[in-house]
């Protein structure tokens, strides 16, 4: 048996997908990435007058996404020490890995109680977003919380 997770407070999914599931007291994160809730925008990107990229801020951008990954968690009855695996996308990671490995670390500053994490560079997401992150927690508890919905 397992529990759908659509939180509320967060950015909406960009594909038939919930926020998250949780399975006995483990909490599956889908991909997260680094909209604005409210806007839907995609933080940190700058467009020209025809609307193609032409920038991004990966620190902007890391930012939203642990804001926006700490939005699921709560809304799953969760917290940000719940986490127990990371998996971070990033598609530039030459450029962007020193940047976001800085942001983590402040985050995550005691290793003893960071989450394990892996990070791949891969060429390409979904949306114009530079960084997504999967999580896995574990929960234990009441699986429903305030700004969740089954």
């Amino acid at each position: 048996m397992s529990d759908v997770i659509r939180a509320s407070a967060a950015p909406k999914p960009v594909g038939q997908y919930p926020h998250a599931r949780r399975v006995g007291d483990l909490l599956f994160l889908s991909g997260i990435g680094p909209r604005d809730p409210h806007s839907n925008a995609i933080v940190g990107n700058v467009h020209d007058a025809e609307g193609r990229l032409i920038s991004y801020d990966i620190d902007a951008q890391t930012r939203s996404v642990f804001a926006n990954v700490r939005t699921v968690l709560e809304a799953s009855g969760a917290r940000w020490e719940d986490l127990a695996d990371v998996t971070v996308y990033l598609t530039d990671l030459a450029r962007d890995f020193k940047t976001y490995n800085a942001v983590w670390a402040e985050y995550f500053p005691d290793i003893d109680t960071a989450p394990c994490r892996t990070t791949l560079g891969i060429t390409e997401l979904p949306t114009q977003i530079a960084i997504e992150l999967k999580c896995i927690a574990v929960v234990r508890g009441t699986p429903s919380a305030p700004g969740a919905s089954e």
